[in-house]
């Protein structure tokens, strides 16, 4: 992208919509993504911090009055400068508090959406982080009304438990973005009663809770405890003034020497921040985003706020999953089919297809697997399953195809030397039949030595000796040196080579179903393998999710603890037990899947081998 583009469009009536330009950019990034997001004041250079995260000096406008440039939400994805294969992408939301719009609902969905899609929300404020930076950072307060972790599940009991309301809020921290506070312009020392400290010592100073109960206290505390609720992992920087005031309009244009050298290192360090220490944008479930699911995860938000409801990151995720997983898919039977048909030479050998039809098969499972994600009822990988031995079935009949017609074109042509002499009554006298038998058998040996026949050589070379069981006969009813024992003799013989043909034909149809059965058992297994280490890594995942919320959880109990808030710190128990919970399911739940995989691995298999049979004898 040489420019931004608008992402999330902000109308004048207070609706968004997704641009349609800006979701074809994300599609075709298959990458993993970073996601930084920009959020703040409206003109206080949030797109100066983000023009110099993209390594440019221009992209998003800056302007140099007043009002607001950046309406809605502005993407960037530009290559990401340390993690190769990587995508950053830049969001740049417009300016909250904008006089000119005076929505403040607005406001609070633009700041909802920046955490819902980033992986590290970079605040930026002016000035000092004071009670009155803090209350502008009011949207953080809201959160929990604007944002749901969980779907709506049936009505609460009569009893009022809010076990799953608590559970929710607990759960924030699991899947919000990292939190970097930006504070511009500063220009007091950093120290907190006369001692020296550090960026994010100032922030935590800033962050402490007041002690007491009344209300006052408790608006105070509000934003302060929210921030250290809903982000545990938080960094702070400060930046002097870039230049003097009258250069300030003039910021996007000026060279580096013109700029104060402590700005230049400030921002030289946030971006290196950012650059080294954001992560992958995921998912509830650990799983990587992508160019494409930023988009669909896009799409899925505004229009969950469009319609009025609450975005919520399960169903979200659900929606996500579904798509994906039908890409992935696509993509898998994609992997097979352009590699089948590269591979394969028609007619082929039933034990040369197999091979290639196993390795296909496979790489398109991993591949699907890669892509997938929540296929917790193994329906889509099921699905390329069929789709995959539907093309097989395809490809068996092309080749049975091919094999026939080969065969017949082969014996046409060695069996011209004997209709010549048919038609010559070469075998129309004494001995004619023996001699007959002779060329007859040669040619049969000539027949099974030329290779590249495919699988139904023996069943077209019975349907050839058939046809020549006439004119066989004819030749030994005319032959005059025989007995007439002898002819009975040669008769029963003829019978016996036939019946001995038709058994090597059902041999090979046999050997072919077979082989076939045995290619589906194995894809199965081939499947239960996959799904259970994929359910293992989604386990993992939640695992890992659930203890960095503890380790978050325990720090914070921690500090309250140490600083006297008894209280608060209690309180915190409960769920700090339901996180310690969590995070141990992870390897029970292995041990219980196992032996539950194992045993749908044989039912399913049973149920497909059945399956397969009647599709077989059907063909």
């Amino acid at each position: 992208m040489e420019t931004p583009v608008c992402l999330i469009e902000n109308g004048q009536d207070g609706q968004f919509c997704v641009n349609p330009i800006a979701l074809e950019i994300l599609n075709q990034i298959s990458q993993h993504v970073v996601v930084v997001s920009v959020v703040g004041l409206y003109r206080t250079g949030k797109s100066y911090l983000m023009n110099k995260l993209s390594g440019k000096k221009r992209g998003f406008a800056l302007g140099s009055t007043i009002q607001s440039h950046t309406k809605g939400i502005w993407m960037w994805c530009v290559p990401h400068p340390t993690k190769p294969d990587h995508t950053l992408v830049l969001l740049d939301t417009e300016g909250l508090g904008d006089v000119e719009k005076g929505d403040q609902k607005n406001d609070c969905w633009i700041f909802a959406l920046a955490i819902l899609l980033s992986s590290t929300l970079v605040y930026n404020s002016r000035g000092t982080i004071d009670n009155n930076a803090l209350e502008n950072l009011q949207y953080v307060t809201e959160l929990t009304d604007l944002i749901k972790v969980k779907s709506p599940r049936d009505p609460k009991p009569a009893s009022g438990d809010d076990d799953d309301e608590d559970e929710e809020d607990s759960q924030y921290v699991r899947y919000f973005p990292n939190f970097v506070w930006a504070v511009r312009d500063f220009t007091l020392e950093l120290k907190i009663e006369g001692r020296p400290v550090t960026e994010d010592e100032y922030l935590e100073h800033a962050l402490s809770l007041k002690k007491g109960t009344n209300r006052k206290v408790s608006d105070y505390n509000l934003p302060r405890q929210c921030i250290r609720n809903f982000f545990p992992l938080r960094r702070c920087f400060v930046f002097g003034s870039p230049a003097a005031p009258d250069a300030m309009t003039r910021l996007e244009t000026l060279d580096e020497r013109d700029l104060s050298a402590s700005f230049l290192e400030a921002t030289q360090r946030f971006c290196q921040h950012v650059f080294n220490q954001s992560p992958v944008k995921t998912i509830k479930g650990g799983h990587p985003v992508s160019g494409r699911m930023l988009g669909i995860l896009a799409s899925t938000y505004v229009g969950t706020i469009s319609s009025g409801d609450v975005p919520c990151l399960e169903n979200a995720v659900l929606t996500m999953a579904q798509i994906e997983n039908q890409a992935a898919v696509q993509e898998g039977m994609k992997v097979y089919k352009e590699g089948m048909d590269k591979a394969v030479t028609f007619p082929a050998s039933l034990e040369g297809l197999s091979q290639q039809h196993r390795h296909w098969e496979k790489l398109a499972l991993e591949r699907f697997a890669s892509k997938s994600f929540k296929d917790d009822s193994g329906q889509h990988m099921s699905d390329l399953g069929e789709k995959i031995a539907e093309y097989y079935d395809c490809i068996l009949m092309r080749n049975e195809e091919a094999s026939i017609n080969t065969c017949h074109v082969l014996l046409a042509e060695l069996s011209t030397p004997i209709a010549k002499k048919l038609e010559e009554g070469f075998y129309a006298k004494p001995g004619g039949y023996k001699l007959y038998c002779k060329d007859r058998d040669a040619l049969v040996a000539q027949f099974r030595a030329e290779p590249n026949k495919g699988v139904k050589a023996e069943e077209v070379l019975e349907q050839s000796l058939k046809e020549k069981e006439v004119e066989a006969n004819t030749i030994l009813r005319a032959d005059e040196e025989l007995t007439e024992k002898e002819k009975q003799i040669a008769e029963q013989h003829e019978r016996a080579a036939l019946a001995e043909q038709q058994r090597k034909a059902q041999e090979e149809q046999r050997l072919e179903m077979e082989q076939v059965l045995q290619d589906e058992r194995g894809r199965h297994q081939e499947q239960m393998q996959l799904a259970q280490k994929k359910l293992e890594q989604e386990l993992e995942n939640c695992r890992v999710e659930a203890e960095r919320a503890l380790e978050s959880k325990l720090k914070e109990q921690e500090q309250l603890q140490r600083k006297g808030f008894e209280d608060q710190a209690a309180a915190m128990t409960r769920e700090i037990g339901r996180l310690k919970e969590e995070a141990s399911k992870g390897s029970s739940w292995k041990d219980f899947i196992k032996p539950v995989l194992s045993t749908a691995a044989d039912i399913v298999s049973t149920i497909y081998e059945y399956k397969t049979l009647r599709r077989l004898m059907r063909r």
